[in-house]
């Protein structure tokens, strides 16, 4: 069993979320943040989570305040935000550290498996992770490469031809 579906986050209202539920699928996982430049890339990536969901596909967004102070809201106050200002409905989690002492037991493990040339930390909001079906660590892509730029490498996961 891959050491991914070991791990486990908290949702926004803190309820635990075990990533062991997304065995089997193909995992979208980037840090977040509603006040950020590249914010409007939630749209794009709710839009890889209605067009793959059904195919085995889950995006999930972890929230994060280490860059410039960019989700300086409560947990509950971000998933509104994203839910009533971008339709986000994909899953979200609690805000978590993504570098750092108090780094996420998730993002240790992303970072670890895909560095960024020649450095692990994670430069700015909206990193993003491409994981298989067995929960390896396929793809790092960096801050401002669209969603609609990796649902080629969906596909290819999902063995689907464009």
């Amino acid at each position: 069993m891959s050491d991914f579906y070991k791990l486990q986050a908290k949702t926004p209202a803190g309820q635990p979320l075990l990533l062991n539920q997304f065995r089997g699928k193909v995992v979208l996982i980037t840090n977040t943040a509603t006040r950020c430049g590249l914010t409007p890339q939630l749209r794009g990536l709710e839009k890889i989570h209605n067009t793959f969901k059904d195919l085995g596909v889950s995006v999930v967004g972890f929230p994060c305040n280490q860059f410039a102070w960019q989700e300086p809201l409560t947990n509950s106050k971000m998933e509104e935000v994203c839910f009533n200002k971008h339709q986000v409905t994909f899953q979200l989690t609690e805000k978590v550290n993504v570098n750092g002492k108090r780094t996420h037991p998730i993002y240790k493990f992303l970072k670890n498996a895909k560095k960024d040339l020649f450095f692990s930390f994670i430069r700015w909001n909206f990193t993003k992770f491409l994981i298989d079906q067995k929960g390896n660590v396929i793809k790092r892509y960096g801050p401002k490469v669209l969603p609609k730029n990796i649902e080629d490498d969906i596909r290819k996961l999902l063995a689907i031809t464009p």
